[in-house]
């Protein structure tokens, strides 16, 4: 890790104009700078979270449909037969997730059911605090289940301690740790280099005069040293990061939306060889209390559309075998419809994982509609479960002392 004078030396950077920083450099951006800690593997396995915030409706997700007790529950907002896409007898998909509906078909999404946690909480805040610290028992979460999983990885091979928030200002509570920096980014520009505006050429003199002075600041002692480097590994990153744009290439057609942007920058980074290994996303909205269907549709046609291109965009780059995508919300909602078209707090609900390893299809006990905990599905597989076999099957870290326990793995990857 960076001492606090490197630190300090990094901002400054910034500051003198070198390079324009929307936040800390992430550490692969600055690996060079700090001791060598080995090549970074091309065939490293990738691993999306995609945040539902607000706490999904699942069960207009994952529709019941022909389940008396839904069509009951929800008169005016629940979906009838032959609306919802069938998956089969028993389940089908909310119509505007025709794109997960098409992976679901090729054997690539995993729909794991009755996600939840004993003693739920109907508070966004606490109950994402759960989700994303893994510690339902712990009133004030220090550190994110990432973020110790990124310091076990810094442990066994620093390389690989790499992890990437986008499209927030804020980190998530998932990636907090005490010893590995998750940086944020909005966009790509938000890391660039600071060479002025006006024309070309007077744009091109400074940047020529920023690598001068970067290599001017060598040799005067190990802080000095330590910035020469660092200066030079900003620069080198910023180029890299600005050419990324200009030489990807796709032929698949993301969708105009904020979440398929940030997903297309991942397929980017990783298409890069940028070393990251988890990436957090969030896609806000589902906190459907009223006049849920609209809005709610929106949402999934949203996650649905992002989603498809993001694998088309892996398959094309045959880079589909590296990365594993799984949603998450802190809750869900009730079983009932409320009075105004929407729905409630709940506590179980479902989520999809895509991996290119393990059975797709469904995974977890289905919960029942009738035997419920006050108008809630009460779990039937732990969320640590869904957590564990990610860590343990596909990123191939060791679960329990993360999770803080044992936990069943599945069979999704």
């Amino acid at each position: 890790m960076l001492s606090s004078t490197r630190r300090d030396f990094l901002r400054q950077l910034g500051a003198a104009g070198i390079v324009s920083l929307g936040a800390m450099p992430p550490r692969f951006m600055t690996r060079a700078a700090e001791a060598a800690t080995g090549p970074v593997p091309r065939d490293q396995r990738v691993l999306v979270m995609i945040q539902m915030a607000g706490g999904n409706d699942g069960l207009n997700t994952l529709v019941p449909i022909g389940d008396p007790a839904y069509e009951k529950a929800r008169p005016g907002i629940g979906f009838k037969k032959g609306q919802a896409l069938k998956l089969n007898e028993q389940f089908g998909l909310h119509p505007n997730l025709t794109g997960l509906r098409e992976l679901f078909d090729e054997g690539k999404l995993s729909i794991v059911q009755g996600v939840g946690y004993p003693n739920p909480d109907r508070s966004h805040f606490r109950s994402m605090d759960i989700w994303q610290s893994a510690e339902p028992d712990r009133a004030e979460p220090r550190d994110g289940w990432l973020g110790r999983a990124l310091e076990w990885q810094f442990d066994q091979q620093p390389a690989l301690a790499e992890g990437l928030t986008l499209g927030t200002d804020k980190l998530p509570l998932a990636f907090v740790s005490s010893r590995v920096n998750v940086p944020t980014l909005r966009r790509v520009e938000d890391f660039q280099l600071a060479d002025g505006s006006g024309p070309a050429a007077n744009r091109t003199l400074t940047r020529t005069a920023q690598k001068r002075l970067a290599g001017e600041a060598a040799s005067s002692g190990s802080e000095l040293d330590f910035l020469r480097r660092a200066t030079t590994t900003a620069l080198t990153s910023a180029e890299r990061l600005k050419s990324m744009s200009s030489s990807y290439k796709t032929t698949v057609n993301y969708p105009g939306t904020a979440l398929a942007n940030r997903l297309k920058l991942i397929a980017q980074m990783v298409t890069a060889d940028f070393p990251a290994r988890m990436y957090f996303v969030s896609l806000d909205g589902f906190d459907t209390h009223s006049q849920q269907q609209s809005g709610h549709a929106a949402l999934m046609a949203e996650l649905s559309g992002a989603i498809r291109a993001f694998e088309q965009d892996l398959t094309e780059h045959k880079l589909n075998d590296r990365v594993a995508l799984a949603t998450f919300s802190e809750f869900g909602r009730r079983v009932a419809e409320n009075g105004s078209l929407g729905t409630d707090h709940g506590a179980a609900s479902m989520l999809f994982a895509m991996t290119p390893t393990g059975k797709a299809g469904f995974h977890g006990k289905p919960p029942s509609l009738t035997d419920l905990t006050d108008g809630d599905l009460k779990f039937t597989t732990d969320f640590r479960s869904v957590y564990a076999t990610l860590l343990e099957k596909w990123l191939e870290i060791p679960a329990e002392g993360i999770l803080g326990g044992k936990f069943e793995t599945l069979g999704f990857a």
